[in-house]
């Protein structure tokens, strides 16, 4: 298990960073493309969006993040007096919390209720202008807890990597 830990700790980060880049993505160019067509077109890309994202590499890494961060918390608090410990679970703890469960409370339930609208009525049109602004602004906080979780947890590792061993 040992041996196991520190890679666990590697690929959480990368994990959470990963997730931010994507996040980031959408903040930073998707949802302003979006904004740029009409409310029809809009809706019809981004409820392709929705669809597709939902393949099973995007959902192994989605779904494994937060399992790791759980797995880190528990370690950390196990290794409490390891160098770079409360980083750690500062990180896994913010990914849960600032991006699991924003995407699974905020962002979801909104790609729901766009995915159950038809994309050429007026109903649609003011639930996408709603969408545009709400979304991306809970996506913009995605993708700050998550280059922030990554942050935290990779100065936990560094704190540990320059720790003395005990030997």
């Amino acid at each position: 298990m040992d041996a196991l830990l520190p890679a666990l700790r590697i690929a959480t980060a990368l994990a959470c960073g990963l997730m931010g880049g994507l996040f980031f993505i959408f903040s930073n160019t998707v949802m302003a493309a979006l904004a740029r067509l009409q409310p029809a077109e809009g809706i019809t890309a981004m409820q392709s969006i929705n669809r597709v994202i939902l393949n099973p590499l995007f959902l192994g890494i989605f779904l494994a993040t937060p399992a790791a961060c759980a797995l880190v918390i528990l370690a950390s608090v196990w290794g409490w007096s390891e160098p770079g410990a409360a980083w750690l679970i500062a990180g896994a703890a913010l990914y849960i919390a600032g991006t699991f469960l924003v995407t699974m409370l905020a962002n979801v339930p909104m790609n729901n209720a766009l995915d159950s609208s038809h994309p050429a009525t007026t109903e649609a049109a003011a639930l996408w202008s709603r969408y545009l602004v709400d979304w991306t602004r809970w996506n913009h906080v995605r993708t700050v807890t998550s280059l922030l979780a990554a942050t935290l947890l990779t100065v936990g590792l560094y704190l540990g990597a320059r720790a003395p061993s005990g030997g």
